[in-house]
């Protein structure tokens, strides 16, 4: 399994095949590679799968599903519309 060092920014600055040592064991190699207590790495880096890295990544880069309406075309064909008095009420 890949797992990837991300920065405070959320970018990949460091990545590591590993299978069978689990998030810790890659945690473990990422510290001792960068030479620092834990407590400090926690505050600059974390560490997680390329799986997660990739779903976490898609979620907050999808666009809203307001993207592409434009609702003010909409309001404005309702507005023309009212004030010309084809809306059944003038």
């Amino acid at each position: 399994m890949q797992y990837v060092l991300v920065n405070k920014l959320d970018e990949i600055v460091d990545k590591v095949d590993m299978s069978d040592v689990g998030l810790n064991g890659a945690k473990t190699y990422f510290v001792g590679r960068k030479q620092i207590e834990v407590q400090e790495f926690d505050k600059l880096w974390k560490v997680m799968s390329r799986q997660e890295y990739d779903t976490q990544f898609e979620t907050t880069n999808r666009k809203p599903s307001s993207v592409g309406y434009q609702w003010w075309k909409e309001d404005k064909a309702e507005t023309d519309e009212a004030m010309s008095g084809k809306d059944g009420l003038g």
